[in-house]
């Protein structure tokens, strides 16, 4: 068994895309997934399966959310395994600075990490910190003039549909739950 996460991107943003937790895991559940656990209800879920097509995970959870939701969103699946390298890949000033946002930045595949930069631009070093692992990217930018950031505006940018954020919080338990998993 390995252990997954499913990140829905956009769901109970605004009162839009509106899907319970309880009833996301009992649906994981019945399509067969084990130990599976939600996180927060901007849709993180922790899980185990057998299948090891990630392809094909994704395939399967967008189409369970899209039955019993009736919504089309955008999974991204990431290993635990995965996840618990890039922490261990962490640059040392994130997470690190409490008048900061820290947040980690999945892409979503096929995009790849590089495509993201590219788009975005480069740091604005007087504003932000950014570096990345694989499919991760770390971003850091003081509260005060995070407007002024580069990175805060890729919501607004042709690449933000290919992406899915986190804040540190919620990726740090992430990564305590996948510990306890395995």
């Amino acid at each position: 068994m390995t252990t997954y996460i499913a990140l829905l991107r956009g769901v109970n943003v605004g009162g839009k895309n509106r899907v319970v937790m309880a009833t996301l895991k009992e649906c994981f559940e019945q399509r067969g997934f084990t130990d599976v656990v939600t996180y927060l209800n901007s849709g993180n879920v922790i899980f185990s399966s057998e299948e090891t097509d990630v392809l094909q995970l994704t395939k399967d959870c967008e189409a369970l959310i899209e039955s019993e939701f009736g919504l089309k969103i955008t999974v991204t699946i990431v290993l635990g395994t995965d996840l618990l390298e890039a922490l261990e890949q962490m640059p040392e000033w994130w997470n690190t600075d409490k008048e900061s946002k820290h947040n980690v930045i999945f892409v979503i595949p096929p995009t790849t990490t590089e495509e993201v930069i590219v788009s975005v631009g480069e740091a604005k070093v007087e504003y932000e910190k950014v570096a990345y692992h694989e499919r991760v990217i770390f971003w850091s930018a003081p509260i005060k003039t995070f407007s002024r950031s580069r990175w805060s505006k890729i919501v607004g940018t042709k690449m933000y549909s290919r992406i899915t954020i986190r804040n540190a919080n919620t990726v740090n338990k992430l990564a305590e739950l996948v510990q306890k998993n395995n």
